[in-house]
C-alpha cells in the first residue's frame, strides 16, 4: 500500500471515529449509557479494554468507527437513549455532526497558518494540468506570472482575461521563480477542453507568512462559507444555478481521486469533514438529521412519533441510502473524478 493511499484511509477513519466519538461524549456527559465504542467495523478483532461500563474494540473493516449507545431505537430500555428526553435525544444525535464541522473548523485555520497571508497583486500558479500548455511550456507550481504578452498581472482575474483574449495565438509569458525572472512562450487552446482552462493552470495568490491568530478569523470565514453553500447545494441545483457534474457525489475511489489531485491534505479533510457534518444534519432517514428532524418535531408538538414506525422509516431509509452508496461507487470506477484546471 503506497503512502498517499494509507494516509487517504487513515484520514477518512479518523474523521468518522471522530464523528462518533462525538455522539459517545454527548452520552456520556449526559449519563446515556454507552455498550461499545468500536475502532473499525466489525467483525470484531479484540476487546482492548472496558471502562465506565463501555467496551472499546477494535475491529476488522478500518474504514472508520461506531458507537453503540443502549437503548438507542427502544424506548423501554431504561438508561438508554431512545428513553431519555427529546433535549438529550437532540444532543447526543447531534454531537456527532458537530463535531465534525468544528474539526473542519480547526484544519481551516490550520491550513490558512500554512499557507500564509495572501498578497494579493501577485498570481501564483497552485497547479499544473499534465501535457497542458503550461506543462509543455515549463511552467511549474509555485511560479509567479507577471506579464502576459507585455501587459502586467496583478489579479487572477486580469491573468484570466489576458490569456483568453489570445486564444490560438502564442503567448510569451514572463514568471518569477527563485527570485529570478524568466519568459516562456505557449499557444492558449481554442476553444479550452471542458475540464481545464485555456492553458491548463489553477490559479491563486501569492502569501507571505502569517500568525494563527490571523488565520483564525480567515479559517472561520471559508468554513461558515463552505457550510452555507453545503446547505444551499439543494437550492442551487433546482434553481439551475450550478451544473449537476459540479455537486455530483463521491464514494471512496472519488474521494481518493479527488485527493491525489489537491496539493494540501489538510484542504480535503476540511471540506471532507465539514461535507460529513452538513450531509449527516440533512432530514434523511437512517442519517442524524433524520433521528433529528424526528425529535425536534416532538420537542416542538411535544408528541412523539411511535418508536416501531420511526424504526421502520430508518430501516427503509438505510436500505435505500446503501444502494445509493453503492450505486456512487460504481460512478467512481465508470466515470472518475477529475479536478478543473
Amino acid at each position: 500500500m503506497n503512502y498517499q493511499l494509507l494516509t487517504f484511509i487513515s484520514g477518512i477513519a479518523i474523521l468518522i471515529i471522530l464523528h462518533e466519538f462525538g455522539h459517545f461524549l454527548a452520552a456520556k456527559l449526559l449519563k446515556v449509557d454507552v455498550e461499545e465504542f468500536g475502532i473499525g467495523f466489525p467483525p470484531r478483532i479484540i476487546k482492548l479494554f472496558s471502562a465506565g461500563g463501555t467496551d472499546f474494540t477494535l475491529n476488522w473493516i478500518p474504514l472508520g468507527g461506531f458507537v453503540r449507545i443502549k437503548g438507542e431505537n427502544d424506548p423501554d430500555v431504561p438508561g438508554g437513549l431512545a428513553a431519555a428526553s427529546p433535549w438529550v435525544r437532540f444532543a447526543v444525535i447531534s454531537a456527532g455532526p458537530t463535531t465534525n464541522i468544528l474539526i473542519g473548523i480547526i484544519l481551516s485555520v490550520l491550513v490558512f497558518y500554512q499557507a500564509g497571508e495572501p498578497i494579493p497583486n501577485r498570481v501564483k500558479v497552485l497547479g499544473i494540468a499534465p501535457d497542458s500548455p503550461a506543462a509543455q511550456a515549463g511552467l511549474q507550481t509555485g511560479d509567479i506570472i507577471l506579464e502576459v504578452q507585455g501587459q502586467k498581472v496583478d489579479s487572477v482575474d486580469k491573468l484570466h482575461d489576458l490569456i483568453y483574449q489570445r486564444l490560438g495565438e502564442p503567448t510569451t509569458l514572463v514568471y518569477e521563480r527563485d527570485g529570478h525572472n524568466l519568459s516562456t512562450t505557449l499557444t492558449p487552446r481554442n476553444p479550452p477542453p471542458p475540464d481545464q482552462g485555456a492553458i491548463g493552470i489553477l490559479m491563486g495568490v501569492d502569501t507571505k507568512p502569517t500568525t494563527v491568530i490571523k488565520a483564525i478569523p480567515r479559517g472561520l470565514k471559508a468554513s461558515f462559507n463552505y457550510v452555507v453553500m453545503l446547505f444551499s447545494l439543494p437550492k442551487m441545483l433546482l434553481s439551475n444555478q450550478i451544473a449537476p457534474e459540479m455537486a455530483r457525489p463521491v464514494g471512496y475511489k472519488g474521494m481518493y481521486d479527488i485527493y491525489q489531485q489537491v496539493a494540501d491534505p489538510f484542504s480535503f479533510f476540511a471540506m471532507i469533514t465539514m461535507s460529513l457534518g452538513v450531509l449527516n444534519l440533512f432530514p434523511i432517514p437512517a442519517l442524524d438529521g433524520g433521528r433529528l428532524f424526528f425529535t425536534s418535531i416532538e420537542i416542538i408538538t411535544h408528541r412523539r412519533l411511535p418508536p416501531k414506525y420511526e424504526n421502520a422509516i430508518n430501516t427503509v431509509g438505510f436500505v435505500l441510502l446503501l444502494a445509493l452508496l453503492v450505486y456512487i461507487n460504481i460512478m467512481d470506477f465508470v466515470s472518475p473524478v477529475k479536478l478543473p484546471f
